[in-house]
């Protein structure tokens, strides 16, 4: 597969082969000409976890800005409070790096759902693993996943963001450099207040028995055309952070994107993924509230008009704890976020095609 999908990159059923000349086919393609079989065989559970869950990046770019002077919308006030609840503004200025090590147990819970609306659900042997994470300020990072002898890893030199899997090799990510999700479930309290100041204010939800505000991110025309290509048109793509009302602190993390998918002489099917984030114990270090914990669930439903049985659901769910965490790493240094070199040649390639096109 050449791009890394954002939240959902649903995996090829290809062993990894010493053939590195097809490695650039795309997944989605890979998808279609199995006909979805991938996720109905148990042997792939593992696989589909790492590849939906292991990962993901945020949707949208990140664009730190000055700290608020002037309180203009509710979602500035949200923000703000929250700001003041984790005291992460100490951290501007100060903290240049960051490292994060934890743990993870992921399992797969089918439903597989009908016309006649009954579902059957089956659970799978949970799998247990361990992560780190090394971040430079503002929008360089580097992710290392372990499960059952497995290994991902995810990446950003600050211009472009890339994924490796044993199955799929490297490959970058479209729709431009992005944070890692996990560093919105709580981890980096900088970078959930600056993607959350522009949000929109949607009202107020109980979650996790928390009284909460929710703010509402939605992707425009524009990123979403740059993440989708000619097999996959991703239609929207939402998140909704909730803060509670009573410590200001980011407790719910969900986002959902419907994608459409469809191959020359087929049927359109549409996949809607949904991924929320309890986030939880939340603990100072160094003076700033970090949340050492949480559960996350991904639905993914698979409907169209060639899904005779009615829309399929497959969930799968996860639960994290971080172990330690370093502000300021001795040692850390640009170089160690330099990307794999099939993602260097694919990145400068691209851009000797953008060069090319400016000129014609």
């Amino acid at each position: 597969m050449s791009r890394l999908a954002p939240l959902s990159e649903e995996p090829s059923s290809e062993d990894n082969s010493n053939n590195r000349s097809k490695k650039g086919q795309s997944s989605w393609r890979n998808w279609l000409k199995n006909h979805f079989n991938l996720f109905y065989n148990k042997k792939s559970d593992l696989k589909i976890l790492l590849s939906v869950l292991g990962c993901p990046l945020f949707p949208l770019s990140l664009h730190l800005k000055e700290p608020l002077i002037q309180v203009e919308s509710s979602a500035q006030y949200i923000i703000q409070h929250y700001t003041a609840a984790t005291a992460c503004r100490k951290l501007e200025g100060r903290v240049k790096s960051i490292y994060a090590i934890g743990k993870v147990k992921m399992v797969m819970v089918e439903e597989l759902a009908s016309s006649s609306s009954t579902s059957t659900t089956t659970a799978t042997k949970p799998h247990e693993g361990c992560f780190v994470l090394w971040q430079m300020i503002p929008d360089k990072w580097l992710f290392e996943l372990v499960v059952a002898e497995h290994k991902v890893i995810a990446g950003s030199d600050g211009n472009v963001a890339w994924r490796h899997t044993p199955w799929l090799g490297a490959h970058i990510a479209k729709g431009g450099t992005r944070p890692l999700r996990r560093s919105l479930q709580g981890l980096d309290p900088v970078i959930v207040a600056a993607v959350f100041s522009t949000a929109d204010f949607m009202g107020e939800k109980r979650m996790w028995d928390e009284d909460c505000f929710a703010l509402k991110l939605s992707l425009d025309n524009t990123a979403l055309a740059d993440r989708s290509d000619s097999t996959a048109d991703i239609i929207k793509h939402v998140v909704i952070g909730y803060f509670s009302q009573r410590s200001g602190l980011l407790v719910h993390l969900e986002d959902s994107h419907l994608t459409r998918i469809q191959s020359p002489g087929t049927h359109p099917i549409y996949w809607e993924t949904i991924m929320g984030s309890r986030i939880e114990d939340y603990r100072a270090v160094d003076g700033t509230m970090i949340a050492h914990s949480g559960q996350s669930t991904v639905t993914l439903t698979r409907f169209g008009n060639n899904v005779k049985a009615g829309p399929q659901i497959s969930r799968m769910e996860e639960t994290w704890t971080i172990d330690d965490i370093v502000f300021n790493v001795p040692g850390l240094s640009v170089d160690c976020f330099i990307p794999p070199e099939e993602v260097r040649k694919e990145y400068s390639d691209k851009d000797l095609d953008w060069k090319s096109a400016l000129h014609r």
